[in-house]
């Protein structure tokens, strides 16, 4: 991942001295790295050229660090000094003879250490170049070709795209995709114009069409109102806003130093992977009356994404996804827009994954890494009770933002990583882009007389009921990674004993869980906290120390426990799951998603019921959107927001943020008046 600081104003800026410098060092062999760092550039090829050596014929799926023990990169931490940084090594997901390999290479070494074949269920992610390639296939495809001269159609006008085919109980499947056909004449909105009815099935292997069915002729929506481009657009309300500005005229208040990024009292580390976008590792914060950094986070990430629609027809009932293991959230990343994306105050991160033939793809702009102030209080009180005159102390409430945008197909989804001056790290995930719709032979509402799986958009448009889950990883390390998880219950109750004139209050309620069945929740049922403490380490006053999980909006799965799609993704059958550390438990959907049959995640690994008291523990959030298609998400979807906050719970002594003096207001060089920017006092 590369550096670089960028000014918006100019349409050609230049790199700071410091982009020069950390561009050079990051891509150059002999770079004393990070444990944790990723694969540079260099790296990549090594990879390349190592893995080529073994096989001739053979397709990359997935290239990343193959992490450190843990134990080894904390006892770097401890002393670098004289430590020694475990060897640099990288895991290969790859194809060969039709065969999936596990790959360990050494980098120090320039050795295989592992060459495992894959003989389970599941296949690995896919890459763009076959989904490329797969696309191609219907625009020479005799039977396909009758059916667009059917339906009166331009071929030159017509657009594919590839989706994964799940699995529904059968033993053997070959490595194949489904296609579905758009028509873009008029627009470039094409998702909003399905050539409907249509099934292709493609092997990949030998890349050719497999299957066909030309089903129902059903009407290709217009183009009328579709397109999104604000040069298209024409509107007679003139909703123009006056201009906003951030300054900060003596720079961030963040460094970045190799991956390592220092804010305020925050200190973390920031990786790109190619399946699950950003890694944010090594989070600690500053304690003021402790004089030192403490860890709050070892490693945090999305770990899979869970899209299954309710639509069951022919063409549609097959389409429940796992976006990271089977597209790649983080291959799926595009450059952040200065300005748009991002405001003018953020710096941005390159990222690098590994294309089909082991080539190093590089993606600009993947992160943008910005101080966000807006207007937000972080605590105030006035007080004016005393005799004399009134008192205001009020705070601001600035953080540090870390963003990526990964657009998996007709979706993007915003992911933020807020780091608070308090000690809290909020996590948000944006929904936007455009809905997958169907063609339907309705114009109106009133037409409909059955059971059609979704909302009538506009004429001939369906939006299908679907869902979004995010399952996130997050391994907390609360002070040590010795660490218990604890449901604080808030229970109801009676006062029957005279010793209050109330009839009833609510009372805590601890329990601390001993194995991972203890530690399975489904929120929204009752009010119950969520904690993480270290019951070794204790506040002034004898509290546990620890960490509370707060979520936003909480939503459950809906589909029976014995529905394939439910299967494979059984990881959303709760909203929290504890599990012991394993470094191999990375994936809540398994290692091999594609066409995988569930026995390989989240869920199976859980019913080991491991000991998770008093242990190296990983707690698992998945957030979710249930979503009911309107006419506002038409043609495109404003953004739909969820996420939590993971929040210090008895950390601190007290108020982190006491002793910290406030910003000052500093009127900027304009005519307004009510411009201002910020600087520490």
């Amino acid at each position: 991942m590369g550096t670089k600081a960028m000014d918006p104003r100019k349409s050609n800026s230049t790199p700071t001295p410091f982009f020069l410098l950390f561009s050079l060092f990051s891509l150059a062999a002999c770079h004393e790295h990070h444990p944790l760092d990723p694969l540079t550039p260099f790296e990549q090829t090594q990879v390349q050229t190592i893995v080529k050596s073994l096989y001739q014929n053979v397709t990359f799926h997935y290239v990343g660090l193959d992490e450190p023990d843990k134990a080894a990169v904390l006892s770097w931490l401890s002393s670098p000094q004289t430590n020694q940084i475990p060897d640099r090594q990288a895991f290969v997901i790859a194809r060969a003879d039709s065969q999936s390999h596990e790959i360990v290479v050494n980098l120090a070494t320039k050795e295989v250490v592992t060459d495992k074949v894959y003989d389970g269920y599941g296949y690995p992610m896919l890459t763009f170049e076959e989904q490329a390639a797969a696309t191609q296939l219907p625009l020479t495809y005799a039977p396909f070709l009758a059916s667009i001269e059917k339906r009166g159609l331009i071929l030159d006008q017509v657009f594919c795209g590839s989706f994964t085919v799940g699995w529904y109980g059968s033993e053997a499947s070959k490595r194949v995709v489904r296609l579905m056909c758009y028509y873009i004449n008029g627009t470039i909105n094409f998702y909003m114009r399905p050539i409907e009815g249509i099934t292709f099935t493609v092997d990949l292997e030998e890349m050719k069409i497999i299957g066909y069915h030309d089903r129902v002729v059903v009407p290709v929506p217009k183009a009328d109102g579709t397109d999104y481009r604000e040069a298209v657009q024409k509107s007679t309300f003139d909703n123009h806003l006056k201009s906003i500005t951030i300054l900060q005229p003596d720079g961030p208040s963040f460094t970045v130093e190799g991956h390592t990024v220092r804010w305020a009292n925050w200190e973390f580390h920031v990786a790109f992977d190619m399946r699950s976008g950003p890694i944010i590792s090594l989070a600690s914060i500053y304690d003021h009356k402790e004089d030192e950094y403490r860890r709050v986070m070892y490693r945090g990430f999305v770990s899979e994404l869970f899209v299954p629609y309710m639509d069951l027809t022919e063409e549609w009932y097959y389409r429940t996804f796992l976006d990271a293991g089977e597209f790649g959230f983080g291959q799926s990343a595009v450059p952040l827009q200065p300005l748009r994306d991002c405001p003018e105050n953020a710096m941005f991160l390159d990222g690098y994954f590994t294309a089909q033939d082991g080539t190093p793809a590089k993606i600009s702009n993947v992160f943008c890494l910005f101080e966000r102030y807006a207007g937000d209080i972080m605590w105030r009180h006035t007080e004016g009770a005393l005799p004399g005159d009134l008192v205001t102390e009020v705070r601001p409430d600035v953080s540090l933002v870390l963003r990526m945008v990964s657009t998996v197909a007709n979706y993007d989804y915003v992911i933020d990583w807020e780091f608070k001056q308090t000690g809290t790290i909020k996590v948000t995930a944006g929904l936007t882009g455009l809905l997958a719709v169907r063609g339907s032979i309705y114009t109106h509402k009133d037409q409909i007389m059955q059971e059609e799986y979704g909302t009538l958009l506009a004429e001939n448009v369906l939006g299908p009921y679907h869902d979004h889950f995010i399952s996130f990883h997050l391994d907390l390390d609360i002070d040590g990674e010795t660490n218990s998880f604890v449901k604080a219950k808030l229970q109801r109750a009676r006062v029957t004993d005279g010793r209050s004139p109330r009839k009833s209050y609510w009372r805590v309620v601890n329990e601390t869980a001993k194995r991972e069945s203890d530690a399975k929740i489904n929120l929204g049922s009752g009010a119950t906290e969520i904690l993480v403490t270290n019951p070794n380490k204790k506040t002034k006053v004898g509290n546990d120390i620890g960490y509370r999980l707060i979520p936003r909006t909480v939503a459950s799965r809906l589909l029976a426990n014995d529905d394939y799609p439910q299967k494979r993704a059984a990881f959303t059958k709760y909203n929290v799951w504890v599990t012991p550390y394993n470094r191999s438990e990375k994936w809540a959907g398994g290692l091999f998603v594609d066409q995988s049959h569930g026995d390989d995640n989240l869920a199976t690994w859980s019913l080991r019921d491991r000991e998770i008291e008093k242990k190296d523990i990983v707690l698992w959030y998945t957030l979710g959107f249930h979503h009911v298609p309107c006419s506002e998400d038409f043609p495109i979807m404003p953004t739909l927001t969820n996420g939590f906050e993971l929040k210090p719970t008895n950390f601190f002594d007290y108020n982190p943020m006491l002793k910290f003096k406030p910003l000052k207001q500093v009127p900027t060089p304009s005519n307004s008046t009510s411009s201002i920017h910020l600087l520490p006092q």
